[in-house]
Parts: C-alpha cells; structure tokens; sequence
C-alpha cells in the first residue's frame, strides 16, 4: 500500500472529520444523515491517519508533493 495522501490533504481531511462529527454529536444533524456523515467522518480520519486513499489509487491520484 503506497501512501498518496500529502500532507495538505491530511490537514483538510482531519479539519472536515472534526466538522463533521461535531455536527452530529451536538446534534445538529439528525436522523439517517446523521449516520452518513459519522461514517465519512470516519473514512476521512481514517485515511488522513494511515496516508492511503484508495478512491485515489483507483483514480491513478496522488496529492503528495513530488521532489
């Protein structure tokens, strides 16, 4: 598993994670979206954590900075 997550991409991921699960925890959003957004708040931090998306492998994408 190659990493294509850059470090940008890493912040704005785990920004919209926190968001996204405040909304639902403060209850802003309820009901069947609530658990939509829980489970991308998931998926983001997930992948902001390990470095890897596959969405972006499938893509052929990268947002790590080449050198």
């Amino acid at each position: 598993m190659t990493k294509n997550v850059g470090q940008t991409d890493k912040i704005i991921r785990i920004v919209l994670a926190v968001i996204l699960a405040a909304l639902d925890f403060f209850g802003v959003v309820q009901g069947g979206f609530s658990w939509v957004l829980s489970v991308v708040a998931i998926v983001l931090l997930v992948t902001a954590l390990i470095g890897y998306c596959p969405l972006y492998t499938v893509l052929g994408k990268s947002t790590i900075e080449k050198k």
